[in-house]
């Protein structure tokens, strides 16, 4: 296995961030670059695997793997490339692969694909076809490119050391990926199916910057034959109510709370306290106006996971109408919702069903 890794991780990202190179940037709970540095080394494809990047005090101060050599880099990519190959001729390597540090998203898979077909060919490169419609500029003239003709090239590309060693210490000029080494030589290059995932990664905006937050909703409130029982914004028929200074839905409490607990807005008794103004007042006129603030926020939820925990009534004969209640009034889809019903074994106040309790459980996420 005398096969190479090299990330190109040495530009200054001016287009990105003004104090930050994007190589470096938080992306997945990790540094972009890391997630390059772990495929590879996970796919177990490479003996060694090279960092080239102008930041050394940085990346040396991390817990890698012994097989990661970092060495200092070029003012240009071509001239990172270069000082890579140079510095690996010593390894006498039969395959190289050179990977942008900017595109974190590529897959196990597309290096296996690279690997096979490079046994046959001298360089692989995955390509992806464009979405957008392509225009060519030619001094003041424009002109339409067949898009179905056109080829986005990604990397890792992967090549045979030698041939690709031997391009790139004659090139004179600047290039942007080596496979235009062989472009320009003519020499055939074997394409093979990107990955529209494996984006480059220019602009701080082609990263999703949403965050994800959970919260947790509890409430629970004794029975009482002088009411009726509300769950989920249904009417039950039942031979109690939920005693409250609302209606007492223990459900849409529950899912107030969590959202609430979620944004760090402190807890229903903020908003709805035992007052004049509040007394008897339905649940869902409650959670509207939480709902409402959550969602001009730009926020919205992922899920809702509900237990109702009581004797009776059961669950699953209510569960439909409840769950299409809550997708009306959060303006969910019912995939989006989950109710289980979940008793206490006839223990305490709700096993002798003189209570009915809920518990939620929210994922909600901001974007920008």
């Amino acid at each position: 296995m005398n096969n190479y890794f090299v990330i190109l991780a040495a530009g200054k990202s001016k287009r990105f961030h003004r104090n930050l190179a994007k190589q470096f940037f938080n992306y997945k709970n990790k540094d972009i670059i890391d997630h390059s540095v772990e495929k590879s080394l996970n796919s177990k494809l490479f003996k060694k695997i090279l960092i080239v990047t102008n930041n050394l005090n940085y990346l040396k101060k991390k817990n890698y793997a012994r097989s990661i050599i970092i060495i200092k880099g070029g003012k240009e990519r071509s001239d990172s490339s270069l000082i890579a190959l140079k510095y690996l001729k010593k390894y006498k390597p039969k395959n190289v692969f050179i990977h942008d540090a900017a595109r974190p998203n590529f897959s196990l898979k597309l290096l296996k694909d690279l690997f096979r077909n490079l046994k046959q060919n001298k360089a692989v490169v995955p390509i992806v076809s464009s979405k957008d419609s392509i225009k060519y500029k030619i001094k003041d003239q424009i002109f339409n490119l067949n898009k179905n003709n056109s080829l986005l090239t990604q990397t890792p590309q992967a090549f045979r050391f030698k041939e690709l060693y031997s391009l790139a210490i004659n090139e004179k000029n600047k290039i942007s990926d080596e496979a235009t080494l062989f472009i320009n030589k003519n020499i055939k290059i074997k394409f093979i199916p990107g990955e529209n995932k494996n984006n480059k990664i220019t602009y701080l905006n082609d990263i999703d910057t949403s965050k994800t937050y959970f919260g947790i909703g509890f409430d629970i409130h004794k029975l009482t034959k002088d009411k009726k029982l509300y769950l989920g914004g249904v009417k039950i028929p039942f031979h109690s109510g939920l005693k409250g200074h609302s209606d007492g839905d223990v459900i849409l409490h529950a899912i107030i709370d969590a959202i609430l607990g979620a944004t760090k807005k402190k807890d229903i008794g903020t908003y709805f306290p035992n007052t004049k103004k509040f007394r008897n007042i339905r649940s869902p006129k409650m959670l509207k106006p939480i709902i409402d603030d959550l969602y001009k926020l730009n926020f919205s939820i992922n899920n809702l996971d509900i237990n109702l925990i009581c004797e009776r009534p059961k669950v699953s004969k209510y569960r439909d109408k409840i769950m299409k209640s809550i997708s009306k009034l959060t303006s969910l889809n019912k995939n989006q919702i989950n109710l289980k019903g979940k008793t206490v074994e006839k223990l305490g106040l709700i096993g002798k069903e003189k209570a009915i309790a809920c518990e939620v459980i929210i994922s909600i996420t901001k974007y920008d």
